[in-house]
């Protein structure tokens, strides 16, 4: 019996609780949470991608490469390296060498997979039904995620080549995904919960930009925040378009996406201390809990009836 395929969009799970733990640890000091509940979204987050990357690996090189060049699934093959930018910053306060260490490491092979992606994007000719916002992913989450880590560990300078690498990235490709979304033929519904990831870049650049600006709100995070809000209005009107769809693992898309803006809010909260502030951050970080558990749930009910992997193509 071959062992299942693990595609690498499969990476979404562990990146999406890193989001999580993301979200809780912005909350924590504020709602008088143990600093342990993060943790252990932490831990859960580094043993699933533990597992995948062994499960992933397994498949050998070959398959590797095929998704590297596959022009659908090529975007994903970045996210490996990004949750350990995201676990890493947990280590900050108890192994600060440590994290600096990781960051270093898993920041240098985003570059390296972004630069090597977005070559393989300009020699495959890539017909253009097949883009997708996970498209953001290589080149605009990797070195934002990447900026946000290395500010929280203490590498100033690594953190703002890598904002500045990440918005001008998103700069480039955010007209390119919403040329594809507005005027295109839709997305085949597996690849619809990526629409999810739009909202991802004002939310990660605006926690990125409060991390190496000390939390200060000035042009920039109001600039940030204010698309921000306007891409999560958007998702509000998707709704109806997601709730139409059966349940497959690319629901985890939504996960990452919609913790980055749940944390980039409790930041918001956090600086500006606004009327019912604690009140909102309660709702928020439920919300966002709720959300990656029902898909948590949803996933072990497929995995236990057998429709969570892809089928393996006939050999």
């Amino acid at each position: 019996m071959q062992p299942p395929r693990i595609p690498p969009n499969f990476f979404g799970i562990s990146f999406g609780l890193a989001g999580l733990g993301d979200a809780w640890r912005a909350a924590a000091k504020q709602l008088s949470v143990s600093p342990a509940v993060p943790g252990a979204i932490f831990i859960a987050a580094g043993l699933v991608w533990a597992v995948l990357v062994a499960g992933y690996l397994a498949q050998g090189w070959r398959q590797v490469l095929a998704d590297f060049e596959d022009p659908v699934l090529g975007a994903f093959v970045s996210l490996p390296v990004l949750t350990p930018m995201v676990l890493a910053t947990a280590l900050a306060s108890a192994a600060p060498s440590a994290a600096r260490l990781l960051v270093i490491i898993f920041l240098a092979l985003t570059v390296v997979l972004g630069g090597l992606i977005t070559g393989q994007w300009i020699a495959g000719k890539i017909p253009g039904r097949a883009n997708h916002p996970g498209y953001f992913l290589p080149t605009v989450a990797g070195p934002l995620v990447g900026a946000s880590a290395a500010a929280t560990v203490g590498l100033p300078g690594m953190a703002e080549a890598a904002f500045g690498a990440g918005v001008i990235s998103w700069m480039v490709l955010g007209s390119i995904m919403l040329n594809r979304l507005f005027f295109r033929p839709p997305l085949p519904a597996p690849l619809v919960p990526t629409i999810a990831i739009e909202a991802a870049p004002p939310a990660v650049a605006g926690m990125a930009y409060f991390a190496i600006a000390g939390g200060r709100v000035d042009f920039v995070a109001r600039a940030l925040g204010s698309y921000a809000i306007l891409m999560a209005l958007a998702q509000l009107r998707l709704i109806p378009l997601y709730a139409r769809l059966p349940f497959s693992p690319g629901f985890w898309s939504f996960t990452f996406s919609y913790a980055a803006v749940a944390t980039d809010a409790l930041l918001w909260l956090h600086a500006t201390r606004p009327p019912g502030s604690t009140a909102c951050m309660i709702v928020v970080v439920t919300l966002i809990t709720l959300l990656v558990v029902g898909i948590a749930i949803r996933s072990v009910v497929a995995l236990r009836r057998g429709e969570f992997f892809p089928a393996r193509p006939p050999t």
